[in-house]
Parts: structure tokens; C-alpha cells; sequence
């Protein structure tokens, strides 16, 4: 009898589990719930790998729908040729490093202001500060228009830099907050003793706030430089040609296409040369891929800062 109820128990421990643990029946479903979620997430992202590598014929072939029935490697050429990949991609990266830079060494001085000193209208700026980022972008970009060209800003990266140098850069005002919140919860004992010792506040700055809000640094430099990486509209504006980007290429992909390749436009030439969804996808992976390979390698930190940032992600 003592036995059957041991089993009872293990049998129920096992299935249902017990004291806030879930067992087999509560973690499956989890999984199950889980796997779902990833599926939806990465069935575009997969379908358009698989896609990319198709020629013309499986495109059409009804039948075909995961795995090609020939690869076809020529997609990704052909895309680079198109995109200028390596020109463009030298442009991606300078439009998302230096004004991601300017703009994180920005806003955290500008949050460690808020969060340590006190000055007359503190609340007022702060205020204006949430506002400006319940602000849309386009709203504001025509009277930045017409600031950058009195200015003689556009047509270079001068109208990304400044801006962020100043703190209004692209959604700018989120990192400043994300600083300030940081910032704040830093004791004041530890900027007490760093004074007593003869720290200026330009070393309690580095030495103290820097190491303790690291993951801040670290979600807001992610989130920055994805920002301007997919940024087109402002970025086509501003840059006015000088400037090309990967996500700006990619927009006017099919023409550029149709000019590299003038039997390419739809319906028109060969099989072979005909633009086809195989050489788009190809393209919109060459655009995606840097970004792929930057959370591939900062995931851990990515989630980790996210989570004590309290960022939900967008």
C-alpha cells in the first residue's frame, strides 16, 4: 500500500510537478508555446533564405516550397552587384557607428546631469524632454530640413552628427532617460567618498557612474545603431545621394536592377536574367545579414542589459 501511494506521488510529481515547480504536462506546453511564438517569428526570416537561393523555374513551380531543386549562388551575386555591397556597406557602418557613438557619449552626460544635479526648471526640461520623444519624426523633419540647410548640413554625415552631438538625435531623448534612470539609483555615499578623495565630478563621472551602468551603454549603443542602420526616409533626405546605404540601395532595388541588367525588367529577356523574388530576397538578406551576425554575437549581453534596463524591445 505504501508503495502504490509513493508511486501515486512520484507519478504526479513527475506529470503535474509540485511547490511551484511545473512537471512534464505544465513544461511541455511551455515548450509547445515557445516553439510557437519562434516559429512565427522566424518563418520570414526563413522562407527568405530558402527563397534566395531559388532560380526562376522553382519560383514557379508550385511544388517547390522549402528546399530549391538547384541552388543558385548566382542570386547573391547579382544582388551585390546591384546593392554596390561593399560601398554601401562602408556607409551602413559609418552612418551607424559615428552618430550612435556621438549619441550615447551624449546622453549620458546629459542623464548624469539630470540625475545629480539640481538647477533651476529641472522638471520643466524634463517635461520637454518626454515630449519631444512623444513627438513623430516626420513631424519634425521639415523644420530640421530647413535648419541643416541653412546650416550647410546636408549631403554629408554632419546632419546625423551634430544633432546627436547635441542630444537630438534619432530617438535620442529614450537613451537620455534610460541614462538618467541609471544614473539615479547610483548611492550618493559613493560620490560623497569619491569628493572626499579629491575626485572631480568629471572622474566620479568615469570611474564611478561609467562601470555601474554599463548594461545601459550597452542597450542603448544596440539600439542606437540599429536605429540609424534602418533608417531611410530622413536618411534619403538628408544625405541627398552623397550617402548610400544598404536599406536606401535596397529601396530602389528593382530599378537599379533593371539599369545593371537592361534585359532584367520584368517579363522582358531571359529566364535567367529576369528579375525575380530570388534576387530580391537574396538582396534584403545581404541588408539584414550585419545585423543578424551583431545580435548573433552581443545576444547575451543584448538580453541581459534589456532585462535590467527594463526594455521591452520595439
Amino acid at each position: 500500500m505504501e508503495n502504490t501511494f509513493k508511486k501515486k506521488k512520484t507519478f504526479k510529481k513527475f506529470f503535474l510537478g509540485e511547490r511551484g515547480e511545473s512537471g512534464f504536462v505544465g513544461k511541455f506546453f511551455i515548450y509547445l508555446l515557445l516553439i510557437g511564438i519562434s516559429f512565427i517569428f522566424m518563418y520570414p526570416i526563413l522562407k527568405m533564405i530558402s527563397k534566395s537561393f531559388m532560380g526562376l523555374e522553382d519560383l514557379m513551380d508550385p511544388t517547390v516550397i522549402w528546399i530549391p531543386t538547384r541552388f543558385v549562388f548566382g542570386n547573391y551575386q547579382k544582388a551585390s552587384e546591384v546593392l554596390n555591397f561593399w560601398k554601401s556597406l562602408g556607409d551602413s557602418l559609418k552612418v551607424g557607428i559615428l552618430p550612435t557613438l556621438c549619441a550615447v557619449i551624449s546622453s549620458s552626460l546629459i542623464g548624469y546631469g539630470f540625475a545629480h544635479f539640481e538647477f533651476p526648471g529641472k522638471k520643466i526640461w524634463m517635461a520637454l524632454l518626454v515630449g519631444i520623444f512623444l513627438l513623430p519624426t516626420m513631424l519634425m523633419s521639415i523644420p530640421t530640413y530647413v535648419i541643416f540647410q541653412k546650416f550647410h548640413m546636408l549631403g554629408s554625415l554632419k546632419a546625423y552628427i551634430y544633432p546627436a552631438l547635441t542630444g537630438f538625435g534619432l530617438r535620442q531623448s529614450v537613451f537620455i532617460l534610460i541614462f538618467y534612470q541609471f544614473f539615479k539609483v547610483i548611492p550618493h555615499e559613493l560620490s560623497e567618498s569619491a569628493e572626499i578623495d579629491g575626485a572631480s565630478e568629471v572622474g566620479i563621472f568615469v570611474r564611478i557612474a561609467i562601470p555601474m551602468s554599463v548594461p545601459a551603454f550597452i542597450i542603448c549603443i544596440l539600439y542606437s545603431f540599429v536605429w540609424y542602420w534602418n533608417e531611410t526616409v530622413l536618411a534619403t533626405t538628408y544625405f541627398q545621394g552623397n550617402i548610400t546605404t544598404l536599406q536606401m540601395a535596397l529601396s530602389s532595388f528593382e530599378h537599379m536592377y533593371s539599369q545593371l541588367f537592361p534585359s532584367g525588367s520584368i517579363g522582358i529577356g531571359s529566364a535567367a536574367e529576369s528579375f525575380n523574388q530570388g534576387v530580391l530576397f537574396a538582396g534584403t538578406m545581404l541588408t539584414i545579414l550585419p545585423l543578424l551576425l551583431l545580435y548573433a554575437f552581443t545576444q547575451k549581453w543584448f538580453v541581459e542589459s534589456a532585462d535590467r534596463s527594463g526594455i521591452a524591445g520595439e
